[in-house]
């Protein structure tokens, strides 16, 4: 069968027709992403580098090493110097020995005991002011006591003789221990007593608190060396 044009475009978009209706209409194009696990992957553990020690070496003061509580308590430092005041007669012979005593510093001829202020010798020797000739020594505790001193003291003079000392006679050159604290009159009193058996006659040394010292004129002291001459009546007796 013959057919015309006309109806040949006709027959032909009917065809078109059917062949779309059986395929469906087109898809879209879908873009499909990758899926991802969300399951995690045990992985080995990054290798942490090692911290970096800085060692700082802080210098601080020395410290005092803490003492010990079993230790002693720390004593009071001793006086490096101290006094003692002698009467045993006239005093340029007592001046005289004391000064060649190891650890005395210093010995003065002088007046103490009285009641008149700043006497003069002449006034001593009337017998008017109460004073007695004495000796009053410096000297180094650690290098000589008070008790050594004391010996000295009784073995320079005759510690028996009452109101003199050889030919001198009068209140004045009396034999006297003038202590300066409880420690010299208590030493005082002990060698008096140890020292008692010694003599045949009692010990006349009196032992009295220190008052105030009046320094002797200046050609008293060191009077033996001044003048050349030796002591009559004081020297160091045998023990």
């Amino acid at each position: 069968m013959k057919i015309s044009p006309p109806r040949l475009l006709l027959f032909l978009g009917f065809a078109a027709s059917l062949t779309l209706s059986a395929c469906g209409p087109s898809s879209p194009t879908t873009t499909v992403k990758p899926t991802t696990s969300t399951t995690p992957v045990a992985t080995a553990p990054a290798e942490v580098p090692a911290a970096t020690t800085t060692t700082t070496t802080t210098k601080s003061a020395p410290t005092t090493p803490a003492m010990p509580t079993n230790q002693p308590a720390a004593q009071p430092a001793q006086p490096t110097t101290a006094l003692a005041t002698f009467g045993a007669g006239c005093f340029w012979g007592v001046e005289h020995i004391f000064k060649d005593i190891p650890g005395v510093l210093d010995a003065v001829s002088g007046y103490s005991g009285g009641h008149t202020k700043n006497p003069t010798y002449q006034q001593i020797c009337e017998g008017d002011t109460g004073h007695i000739e004495v000796v009053q020594l410096t000297y180094d505790p650690a290098k000589v006591s008070f008790d050594t001193l004391a010996d000295v003291f009784f073995r320079l003079h005759d510690p028996t003789q009452v109101n003199g000392q050889g030919p001198d006679i009068g209140y004045q050159y009396r034999s006297v221990i003038f202590y300066h604290d409880d420690a010299q009159k208590a030493a005082a009193e002990r060698i008096k007593t140890a020292r008692a058996p010694k003599y045949k006659r009692p010990i006349a040394t009196t032992i009295e608190a220190a008052e105030t010292f009046y320094k002797a004129e200046d050609y008293h002291q060191d009077y033996y060396v001044k003048t050349g001459k030796t002591p009559y009546c004081h020297y160091l007796r045998p023990e």
